[in-house]
């Protein structure tokens, strides 16, 4: 909530109950859309469940969109929006490692806890792996700390990097969206697995 509190100075109490809130209500969400199954995930590589991506990327074009509106018309403070800072090196190892990760244990941070919480045990050794990775990086962080911190290119906006407006680089990722939907359901019909499908539902 930094950009509409630091406009408004909610109290802090109401920053994390809002959060605590939105928090629940994200991992209800991701519940009740099957994301709590390792193989409605996993269906995404093997292209007979396209949900993942359809979900997750309506919801970045939705959040593009409306926080745009939101600051046209002055409710919230674009220029204080966290952009996370850029590392070339680590960001390819890491999304390597974040990408194998995703594939072999079907499941990705956020939707490993939503599983683990209601007793998924696939999504607790997920998770406790997850936590042995998070242990083995502070540890050997003076050893791979070189190649974290090299190329580093700061907070950079995509749109920004690639000299266009947002506004341009909006329009173009909605376009991108929807082609990846259409090729999506190509997809999903070419490998279709209603003996998967089907248990999830």
């Amino acid at each position: 909530m930094a950009p509409l509190s630091s406009l408004y100075e909610f109290p802090e109490w109401l920053n994390l109950m809002t959060a605590f809130i939105i928090g629940i209500g994200f991992g209800f969400a991701l519940e009740q859309g099957g994301f709590s199954s390792s193989r409605k995930l996993a269906g995404m590589f093997y292209g007979y469940d396209a949900t993942v991506l359809k979900v997750f990327f309506t919801a970045a074009i939705v959040a593009l969109i409306g926080a745009q509106f939101l600051g046209y018309f002055g409710l919230l403070n674009l220029n204080q929006v966290y952009v996370n800072e850029f590392y070339v090196t680590s960001s390819i190892v890491g999304g390597v490692i974040m990408g194998g990760g995703f594939i072999m244990g079907g499941f990705c941070p956020g939707t490993g806890l939503c599983a683990m919480s209601i007793g998924k045990i696939d999504a607790m050794v997920y998770i406790l792996g997850g936590l042995a990775g998070a242990f083995l990086f502070a540890e050997t962080w003076p050893l791979i700390e070189k190649m974290a911190t090299a190329g580093y290119r700061g907070p950079v906006k995509i749109n920004e990097a690639l000299g266009m407006s947002a506004g341009l680089f909006t329009l173009i990722l909605v376009a991108a969206a929807g082609t990846m939907f259409w090729v999506a359901e190509l997809a999903e019909k070419r490998f279709a697995r209603p003996d998967i499908t089907n248990e999830i539902k």
